[in-house]
């Protein structure tokens, strides 16, 4: 006498489109059970907060409605959006870009372009804390971030444990730029 097999039918289409289903839950629940981590400059480890699509380097910018670049013509030149990241205790007491040495209680910040001296009003958009910066600092960042700030700063604006936050940066005063 033959032993039933416990195997799919694959002649039955009820079967085959159950196993179908529950290898797609099994591989989504999977999924879920991964979170995804970011590391600081710092090594601390935390958990990302939802900043934008726009911050994500593998996520590729959508066009811009003619509504935004309208609201960009009106937007004064000095003020700015975008994406603030913090750095620490990694580069405490290290010699920055502009030849001051760095504290990262200070109230600084790193900027890819605005000239050392400038200072900015820097206002975390989740919870509308400010604090004035001073730029001091020159660095590689992240596409899609705009700013770093020193951890003083960004403990101000409360955005240290989720270590990145949308910001809106005003000119105060601009810096002299150095020639060389």
């Amino acid at each position: 006498m033959r032993q039933k097999s416990n195997n799919v039918n694959a002649s039955d289409p009820v079967q085959f489109w159950l196993l179908v289903a529950a290898s797609c839950l099994a591989l989504i629940a999977l999924a879920l059970t991964f979170p995804v981590w970011t590391v600081q400059a710092d090594a601390f480890v935390s958990r990302p907060t939802a900043v934008s699509p726009a911050a994500s380097p593998v996520t590729r910018p959508t066009p811009k409605l003619v509504e935004d670049v309208e609201a960009e013509r009106r937007t004064p030149a000095s003020l700015l959006h975008g994406v603030a990241s913090w750095y620490g205790s990694v580069f405490n007491g290290r010699q920055t870009a502009s030849g001051e040495k760095f504290d990262m209680n200070a109230m600084t910040a790193c900027h890819p372009t605005l000239p050392f001296g400038t200072q900015i009003k820097v206002v975390n958009l989740r919870n509308r804390k400010s604090v004035v910066v001073r730029v001091t600092d020159r660095g590689y960042l992240l596409e899609g971030r705009m700013l770093d700030l020193s951890y003083g700063a960004a403990k101000q604006l409360g955005m240290v444990d989720a270590g990145l936050a949308r910001v809106k940066v005003e000119i105060l005063k601009m810096g002299t730029p150095q020639t060389n």
